[in-house]
């Protein structure tokens, strides 16, 4: 895939953005996606908005600007259930068993799933129009939608997992085609366990793209902030779920070690963890890509913005967890995000964060220019 990386330590931004008030009020709920003529108002509203985040993510100086995610407005809809009514789901369905994701329910399949209408493509288009940076398209990813499905029409899960990935490939393939620079896969669920076909339905996500970079990112937790742990038999199904009270020391390894090195099968050309932001460098357990090194043809991007604080960084907070990261990962193959999507934070909140990461990568290339006499 082509190298579209020109920057020292690129800053972006992972997942969903908080949205445009105005939007949220009324377009966000009826988006589906599907092309609008160039009058139309919802057209318009959608350009619009994208136009909003757009100028937050160019004034605070991003490398690479994010489509924030505009459609929905509360994440559930947005990261999951958006994608789904795009497949042909019911979306309906059970709340799901797995205590940390105990708020979302399931999305019904009674038929074969297919690319119903367009799931990004639209998103893209305002993205490009507005600005002339590298642009990226996120996308979740196909273990999350098969894990959150009440299957009623396939007999296994891989077969369902591989459905899901040729629907979002066909999406994937028509925003590659509109010169986005980098697509994002957000694989949430691959912290707790890879399903048997989870890098082969990965790879065919993405078959195909030949001038897009590929990212794929993980968290540690969900959106509300619950930590990432795994669930034992504390208590019976149905029962609340108290980790104050776990029958078991039960908690989960070390987050990178749960994704490296396994997700270096994948075909990806960016792995970005939810790294620093709110972890600290030793509870990340980052030390281990000393062990496991990302391999010299990927980039590594972490985290080091905390999403679930309304306590905005420093820059040379920021500046800091990047010096720890140079410890692990050479800076040709380093870029910082945000730990994950913005979502839960006022807007006014987003921008200074955003800002904050900015300003910290550039006090670390400027140490690296001056130690190496490159100018940068």
């Amino acid at each position: 895939m082509a190298d579209n990386n020109k920057v020292l330590i690129p800053t972006s931004m992972v997942g969903n953005y908080p949205n445009p008030r105005w939007w949220d009020a009324n377009y966000a709920v009826h988006f589906n996606g599907d092309q609008n003529p160039p009058d139309s108002m919802s057209r318009e509203a959608l350009e619009d908005a994208m136009a909003a985040i757009v100028k937050d993510q160019v004034n605070a100086g991003l490398d690479i600007i994010s489509d924030g995610r505009l459609q929905g407005d509360n994440y559930a809809d947005v990261a999951v259930y958006y994608y789904m009514k795009r497949m042909g789901y019911d979306v309906s369905g059970g709340f799901l068993g797995f205590p940390i994701y105990s708020r979302l329910h399931a999305g019904t399949v009674i038929n074969e799933i297919k690319r119903c209408g367009q799931m990004m493509v639209e998103q893209a288009r305002a993205l490009r129009s507005v600005t002339d940076k590298p642009i990226k398209v996120q996308y979740t990813g196909v273990q999350v939608l098969a894990q959150c499905t009440n299957d009623l029409f396939y007999s296994n899960s891989r077969d369902r997992a591989m459905a899901i990935a040729v629907a979002i490939n066909e999406d994937i393939l028509a925003v590659e085609k509109l010169g986005v620079e980098y697509i994002q896969i957000d694989e949430f669920t691959w912290p707790y366990f890879y399903e048997d076909w989870a890098i082969e339905a990965f790879n065919r996500c993405v078959q195909g793209v030949t001038k897009a970079k590929i990212i794929c990112h993980v968290c540690w937790g969900n959106w509300g902030g619950t930590p990432a742990y795994y669930p034992d038999d504390t208590v019976e199904a149905g029962e609340i779920f108290d980790l104050t009270k776990r029958a078991v020391d039960a908690k989960a390894p070390n987050p990178t070690a749960s994704v490296v090195p396994k997700s270096f099968e994948a075909n990806m050309d960016v792995l970005n963890i939810e790294g620093i932001g709110r972890l600290s460098f030793d509870e990340a357990g980052l030390q281990m890509l000393k062990d496991h090194p990302i391999p010299k043809t990927m980039m590594f991007w972490a985290g080091v913005i905390d999403v679930k604080s309304t306590v905005t960084e420093t820059a040379e907070q920021v500046a800091a967890k990047i010096r720890q990261l140079l410890t692990v990962v050479s800076a040709e193959q380093l870029g910082v995000t945000t730990d994950c999507g913005l979502i839960l934070l006022q807007r006014y909140i987003a921008k200074d964060k955003l800002h904050a990461m900015v300003e910290g990568a550039k006090i670390v290339r400027a140490e690296l220019a001056k130690n190496s006499g490159i100018s940068m």
